[in-house]
């Protein structure tokens, strides 16, 4: 089972789901915002990542945010800013079989096979 963190209407995260779908493989959707963001979620996000490249400062909902909330970025700030916004992070996100994890273009490219 692969899991695809981001969210349902999102192109990209549709587009690789089908996709994925299409090679045979399960995949579940985790949609931030129907099933939520937690602390302990997005802290395993950064044992893979590091917060600058999870955080998408070219999204829509960034440039929403006001300009206050986009200076002093460090880690805390921008997990405080991820966990309030989830359409924050960058998609799509995939965890594989083996339990790592995939982003964006990497995750587009998977192609492994279920375990």
């Amino acid at each position: 089972m692969l899991t695809l963190y981001g969210l349902k209407n999102c192109d990209s995260c549709r587009k690789l789901k089908k996709t994925l779908e299409a090679a045979g493989h399960e995949v579940d959707l985790h949609d931030f915002r129907s099933e939520g963001l937690d602390r302990d979620l997005l802290d395993h996000f950064l044992q893979f990542f590091t917060w600058d490249s999870l955080l998408n400062t070219r999204s829509t909902t960034w440039r929403q945010l006001p300009e206050s909330q986009k200076t002093d970025l460090h880690q805390e700030h921008a997990m405080a800013l991820m966990l309030a916004h989830p359409a924050l992070i960058k998609r799509p996100l995939l965890k594989t079989p083996d339990g790592s994890l995939r982003l964006g273009k990497d995750a587009q490219a998977f192609r492994g096979h279920e375990s």
